[in-house]
């Protein structure tokens, strides 16, 4: 029988969520949002929301009801070898090829850049960037209470630095919002659903499910049910939280414009914001907490990362694989912000379709009886649209198969070609899961 759960532990896990979900890399998307959209900017924070809120807690409550114990089992109702495909794929999007190596450009580009005004030298963030990947190997290697500690203490200054710098940006806004960008005078909310892509968040929360689902069975959960009910009552916590942070974050960009002008990406308008409001001495402590807690953020996906590919090819060590990642994150960092940003972005409009797909499916699993060929199905169709979303956004030589799409699939302009698809693949594997089991069975009688 599951214990009962107290209110204010659930406040923890929602808190937890939060913390989790809100890093530093995070901030910078919204204020971009902002500035882009200007005069519509609500109507694409509400798509920015929906992906880059919703969509991470709604993957949670699904790896919840899943019952399984990790991302590779959860994935593997596919089939196996797509469940460690996708597995593997997913920590280094959110390990080494965009999550850590955002981590370190962030801080540089918030902590460092402002201070060498309009230089074009790569010296400055390549001798940061192994400062940084230096220490957070060493910390990874050694994990001690010191990251816990830095954590627990900055991550609190850090919110309320930024509650102040939201408060004082909405109170007393710098200016009016301007005409929005020629990409967000049309389809503003679909714009704003695929930003919110590049949170990372919702491949994320794959991962952060098995700390949360741990958490709240270590109090003697053991209901389904129960289970269920605290994981919505603390996404809902951590839902509300986000939203109003990132939507006031949107509104300070958006607002930013008329004075400070505009920027190449978020850390810059952050950064020039909290100059604005607060001088230099406002800038070096926003950029020194980013800092630490990008650091902190560094030494807990280095450390997970790690830990999965040690457990994955034992041949290599864990303190291989932390040196190993630390370093390839310290070259990509050096590519800088904006180029990092644009590179992932074909990447995770590939990818996200995808996780969207399996988060809905696990919800209907009971439904389809958990057919491997309704999941295969599904997975194959939106990966063919989704792939070409992404060539799309790479600029790859595609025009044909992408004029042949616009034409046939409902919503592929606006970057949703996907969902008609991917409901034909689940109904014909389906289909096609009945027919050959309704064959297995004759020959058995037979």
């Amino acid at each position: 029988m599951s214990k009962t759960v107290p209110t204010s532990f659930i406040v923890v896990i929602g808190m937890m969520l939060f913390a989790l979900f809100f890093g530093a890399g995070n901030l910078i998307f919204p204020p971009m949002l902002g500035q882009m959209a200007g005069e519509n900017v609500w109507i694409a924070n509400a798509g920015f929301l929906v992906t880059g809120v919703g969509l991470p807690l709604l993957a949670i409550l699904a790896f919840a009801y899943s019952g399984e114990p990790d991302l590779r089992a959860m994935a593997s109702r596919v089939h196996p070898i797509f469940g460690l495909v996708f597995a593997i794929i997913l920590y280094l999007a959110i390990g080494p090829f965009f999550a850590i190596p955002r981590a370190g450009t962030v801080s540089y580009e918030i902590g460092i850049k402002p201070f060498f005004g309009e230089s074009t030298s790569s010296t400055p963030l390549l001798i940061f960037s192994i400062l940084f990947y230096t220490l957070a190997c060493l910390l990874s290697l050694n994990p001690t209470k010191i990251v816990d500690v830095v954590g627990k203490i900055l991550t609190p200054i850090k919110i309320t630095f930024i509650g102040l710098l939201i408060l004082v940006a909405v109170i007393k806004p710098i200016g009016s919002f301007q005409n929005p960008l020629t990409t967000y005078q049309h389809n503003a909310f679909f714009n704003g659903f695929q930003e919110g892509y590049l949170t990372l968040d919702a491949l994320g929360a794959f991962v952060f499910g098995i700390i949360i689902i741990s958490a709240i069975k270590e109090k003697g959960v053991t209901s389904k049910k129960q289970l269920l009910i605290i994981c919505s009552k603390a996404a809902l916590i951590a839902a509300s939280l986000l939203a109003v942070t990132y939507s006031a974050l949107a509104f300070m960009g958006a607002s930013s414009v008329s004075k400070i002008g505009p920027l190449k990406n978020g850390a810059e308008i952050l950064s020039a914001v909290s100059d604005y409001y607060f001088g230099s001495y406002g800038s070096i402590l926003l950029g020194l907490m980013i800092t630490v807690a990008c650091l902190t953020t560094s030494v807990g996906l280095i450390t997970a990362c790690a830990s999965f590919f040690s457990l994955l090819l034992p041949r290599i060590s864990y303190v291989k694989w932390t040196i190993g990642l630390s370093i390839f994150s310290a070259l990509v960092a050096n590519i800088g912000l904006t180029q990092l940003i644009a590179i992932s972005k074909p990447v995770l409009l590939t990818l996200y379709p995808l996780a969207i797909c399996l988060i809905f499916l696990t919800f209907l699993h009971n439904v389809f009886k958990g057919k491997p060929a309704v999941y295969q199905g599904a997975m194959w169709m939106t990966f063919a649209v989704s792939l070409f979303d992404g060539l799309k956004v790479a600029e790859a030589p595609v025009g044909p198969v992408l004029r042949v799409f616009e034409n046939v699939l409902p919503f592929f302009s606006v970057g949703l070609g996907w969902v008609v698809p991917a409901i034909i693949g689940a109904i014909l594997g389906g289909l096609f899961g009945r027919k050959k089991a309704y064959r297995t069975e004759e020959s058995r009688v037979a």
